[in-house]
Formats: C-alpha cells, structure tokens, sequence
C-alpha cells in the first residue's frame, strides 16, 4: 500500500504533463497561432539573428539548436506572450519547428560562405542546420512608417503653400534644432576635455553617433567613465597649456573676447530673424510664393521704353543718311579740286 500511494503523484503528473504537452501541441497546429509564434520570435524579444545574402537578397538566419533552445529556455529578461504556451521539453519545440518549416514560415539554407547562404535541398528541420526566416513579421508598423514617411514627403513638398505662421514654426525649430546640436556637440567635447587631462576618459552618450546603432541604442548608456591608456601624458600636458592659454588671453583681452561675443550674440540674433543673409526686402519676402503678374504701371512704363527705343532707332537712322550723304559731298568736292 504504501509503494502504491508513493506511484500515484507520480503517474497524476506524468498525466498533467503529456496532457499539457498534448495541449500545446494541438494549440500550435493552427496556422494562424503559428503566425503569433513567428511575430514573437522576429521580435525584439525573440533569438538573436545574423545577416546574410541568399539569391542576391538580404535575409536573416539562425542555427536550429539556438531556436529550440530560445524555445525551451528564453534568455534572461524575456517577456513570454500571455497568449503563447510555453514548451516544456525539447521534442515538443522540434515538433513545432518542423510545422514551421512544412508552412514555410522558415526554409533550411547552407553556408556557402561568410555572410553567403544558399537554399537547402533538405527540408527537415535539424538542429546543426541553419534556417533562413521567410516570414517578415508583422508588417502594421512597416506599413504605418511607409505611410508617415510619404505623407511627410508630400507635406514638404506642398511647402510654397503653407501658411506664414506654419514657416515661421518651422524655421525656429530648425534654428533651435540646430543650435541645441551644436551646443550638444561643444559641451561634450569641452567634458571630455576637461577630465581627459586629468587621466580619463569621459563621454557623455558615448554612442550617440553610432551609425551601426538603431535610434534608441545610440543613447545607451548615458555616459561611459574610464581610465586613459598609458602614453598620453605628454599629450595631456599640451592640451592643457593651450586651454589653460586660451583663457588667459580670454582672461587678459577683455575688449577682444567681448567683441566675439557679441559677434556671436549678433549672430544668433540674425539667425532666428531670418537676416543672416538675406539681400531682399520684407515685401519681397512676403510676397515670394504670390504669382508675379506685372501692373498696370508697369505696363505703361513697359510701352513707353519701346517706343523711346523705337524713336532713338528711327534718329540713329536719319543720322546714318544725314552722314552719307555728307560723304558723297565731300566727295564730290575733292574730285573737282584735283581736276581744277
């Protein structure tokens, strides 16, 4: 009796677990949750990916032993849908990859070489394989930022249209933009400077112009604070004359360092006003998008100049016969001198 009542828990949960296991395995036999499957695995949340070219396209793959294993156990910090069942042993995670390669939700490729993949004859799924994903995810987000980015291109495009109020926006926000860019830039600049001398090396964002990097990557982390290599010394100590020099002349030239200040104060003056090097006036500017269509004045002033020109051309031809025919005289005039 007690042998028996020992083997019980044991066979419920034998039981409980292939029931489970049966479970997920018919919830995963429908495409459709396979397709849920697929965006959680494409997503940020999912297996890491590498890049490589097959039939001249860019695509992303893996090796079938890192999905199974995501599968069974995800990393560290994962957050599992709450509409996915979890797979409890391996055989099960196999079964469900092989579903997604007999839907073609993934394909098996072979390497050809660095970065070059080429399509598998065999289909199966197999862990020492690689699989190239042939399902993109889910595209409502592609599809809102396609839609955003031709819509804004229409929107500046219609910019000889837009409202005197909608440029001035936009004009401020550019100066500002810019200004806050340039400012960004300096102060960085001056605080690695600054405790560089000192023997380290300090970036504020340091992978802010990391082109490698997507938008929110490039602000992490916030800074970065370590010791300079060795050798730099001599260096430093340069740097440091030359600052420490900058500020005494800056110290010492009062008028001089004053007047770059106002320049520079005048400069942003005439930045946000629009004036920095704008030759025409406040009517032309305002006029600038208006069809220019000539006035009635004008008009006049136009037929008044033609028919000026018109006189000066009939004066400037009398005065070419006036002077032939001086010239035939004159002519005349000679011959009969010599013959005399």
């Amino acid at each position: 009796l007690p042998f028996i009542s020992t083997i019980k828990p044991t066979t419920t949960l034998l039981a409980m677990a292939t029931k489970a296991e049966n479970g997920n395995s018919k919830f995963y036999e429908d495409e459709e949750n396979l397709k849920k499957l697929c965006n959680f695995l494409r997503s940020a949340e999912g297996p890491p990916i590498r890049e490589a070219v097959e039939m001249e396209k860019r695509v992303y793959y893996l090796k079938g032993e890192k999905l199974v294993n995501f599968m069974v156990e995800p990393k560290r910090g994962t957050k599992w849908p709450s509409n996915l069942p979890r797979f409890d042993s391996r055989q099960e995670a196999i079964a469900v990859c092989k579903d997604l390669c007999k839907y073609q939700f993934m394909h098996r490729s072979e390497k050809r070489g660095k970065g070059d993949l080429v399509v598998s004859r065999v289909r199966d799924f197999d862990e020492g394989g690689y699989f190239t994903w042939m399902y993109e995810g889910d595209k409502t987000y592609s599809h809102l930022m396609t839609t955003g980015l031709i819509m804004g291109f229409l929107f500046c495009t219609c910019f000889p249209i837009w409202p005197n109020f909608l440029k001035v926006f936009v004009w401020y926000l550019s100066v500002t933009m810019l200004i806050f860019i340039f400012f960004l830039i300096t102060i960085r600049g001056f605080a690695f400077l600054f405790i560089w001398i000192l023997g380290f090396d300090f970036w504020f964002l340091p992978n802010l112009f990391d082109e490698t990097l997507n938008f929110v990557d490039s602000f992490k982390p916030v800074y970065s604070f370590e010791k300079s290599k060795p050798g730099q010394l001599p260096y430093r100590i340069a740097v440091a004359v030359s600052f420490f020099s900058f500020c005494w002349w800056a110290i010492t030239q009062p008028s001089e360092f004053d007047g770059f200040i106002s320049g520079q104060q005048d400069f942003l003056k005439d930045l946000y006003a629009g004036t920095l090097i704008s030759d025409m006036s406040q009517q032309d500017k305002e006029n600038i998008d208006k069809p220019k269509m000539p006035s009635l004045d004008d008009l006049l002033k136009t037929l008044e100049k033609d028919e000026h020109n018109e006189v000066e051309e009939e004066l400037n031809e009398e005065d070419q016969i006036d002077s032939l025919l001086d010239n035939l005289v004159d002519t005349d005039e000679d011959i009969d001198i010599e013959e005399d």
